[in-house]
């Protein structure tokens, strides 16, 4: 069984607290059932189907913290893992920054659980792979991809009466399309949470289209050029920079957000004030968890807005030695934006570089968020707003803090496929001003 019930999960990690002898236990069970399917050179190489169950515990004598897991929930092999978690934290090293375990809180309820999606099947899943290799065989095209979906639930309880249940879906696809002789690729993204929002055939098109049309790339000089990036080239670029939002690190002089003589710029301003990100586990575009790893209740709370910074991440523990209060990890991020799709801003783009995908992203200065990576499947010359040729990919070096501070006109946002990011992200396509390609690659 690969998904417990609300009462079924509350009666095992009753059990669990229960059994502990520790000053303190905290539980999560957590399981479900995942699918996939893989397909290359036109053709289906793997699929499968994985159900797990597993529990969590981890307690503490004082400061001292163990953690053990099992995916066994008879009673003889629940008080075995209590045990081992009690045996582990007697042996732990006192953790200096210690924090006990969260009080009761109040999650409201996120819709992050889809029947339909609930539902897919083998025969499903097939189909999807089917629909994105059909119309690549006749014209010489040569399909790679995976579908991968997921049916979920999450259960957390600790020994201060916290108690929480929630069920998930999801479902990710990829479709990488090239031509026979590699010189042009294309490539689609999706990630939903309700399947009835994928169709395969109509979204591989949009590959099939990229691979045809970027065979036969011109070299362009490197240099600063006008872009615009489609929503997954700018999310994998902005979710970098949210790594840098941790109030401890801003206070530690570790980020850009790092004040000069001490302190963070909470409150400053830091980009263009049409910037506005924030995180809301309730978004219906992209619901998540209503609570974070540590089983603090998320809710909606903006992170930049109008351009300055709203909030930072304040940990409990930093949170305690600054007198500040601590703020739950978002899952999601929501970026602002407007009405246009990308083909709009490409229309209206006089010379500029279109960008389907930004990939191979690394840290060069954390103190500026400077990035470097490379353009992928599909980059485009613009021409009095048309489409003029393909050119070379190339090496960027950017930092998405100038790049926010560079914007031209921001498009309708999207949900970006999960493999740009640890966190949901619903990102507009943008138009930007001197956009920084320092060399050029042959790479497709």
């Amino acid at each position: 069984m690969s998904i417990f019930t609300e009462a079924e999960a509350k009666a095992i990690l009753d059990k669990v607290v229960a059994l502990s002898k520790a000053d303190e236990c905290t539980a999560t069970l957590s399981g479900g059932n995942n699918g996939n399917i893989r397909f290359a050179l036109n053709d289906v190489s793997t699929s499968g189907i994985v159900d797990n169950v597993e529990l969590a515990v981890s307690v503490a004598f004082g400061k001292r913290v163990g953690t053990a897991t099992i995916n066994e929930f008879d009673d003889a092999s629940l008080e075995r893992v209590v045990r081992r978690a009690e045996d582990l934290a007697r042996l732990a090293p006192e953790n200096p920054e210690f924090m006990p375990a969260i009080g009761k809180q109040a999650y409201t309820a996120t819709s992050t659980y889809n029947a339909a999606t609930a539902a897919i099947t083998p025969e499903y899943r097939a189909q999807v792979a089917a629909d994105s290799i059909a119309p690549c065989r006749p014209a010489g095209l040569v399909a790679a991809g995976f579908l991968e979906d997921s049916r979920s639930f999450t259960a957390i309880a600790n020994s201060n009466g916290n108690f929480g249940y929630q069920t998930s879906t999801g479902a990710d696809y990829t479709c990488t399309v090239r031509t026979e002789d590699g010189r042009g690729s294309g490539w689609v993204g999706r990630n939903v949470t309700d399947i009835s929002q994928l169709d395969a055939g109509r979204d591989v098109a949009i590959a099939i289209r990229k691979a045809r049309e970027s065979a036969d790339a011109k070299a362009l000089e490197p240099g600063k050029y006008t872009v615009v990036l489609e929503p997954h080239a700018a999310a994998g670029l902005i979710s970098f920079m949210m790594f840098f939002f941790d109030a401890r690190q801003a206070d530690e002089g570790r980020s850009f957000l790092s004040k000069k003589g001490g302190g963070n710029k909470l409150g400053e301003q830091v980009y263009d004030p049409r910037v506005n990100i924030w995180a809301d586990p309730a978004d219906p575009n992209a619901p998540v968890l209503p609570w974070d790893d540590e089983g603090m209740a998320r809710k909606r709370m903006p992170v930049i807005e109008n351009g300055k910074v709203a909030n930072l991440l304040y940990s409990r523990y930093w949170a305690q030695q600054q007198g500040r209060e601590a703020v739950a990890t978002p899952g999601n991020l929501i970026m602002s934006g407007g009405t246009k799709s990308t083909a709009d801003l490409v229309r209206e783009t006089e010379r500029g570089i279109l960008v389907t995908r930004t990939w191979y992203i690394r840290m060069v200065d954390p103190q500026t968020v400077l990035l470097t990576g490379l353009t992928r499947d599909g980059t485009f010359y613009i021409e009095n707003g048309q489409i003029k040729h393909p050119v070379k990919n190339f090496r960027f070096n950017e930092s998405p803090v100038i790049m926010l501070n560079n914007i031209d006109e921001l498009g309708k946002p999207v949900r970006v496929s999960g493999d740009e990011s640890r966190f949901a992200m619903m990102i507009p396509p943008m138009r930007l001003r001197d956009f920084t390609f320092t060399s050029l690659s042959d790479a497709v």
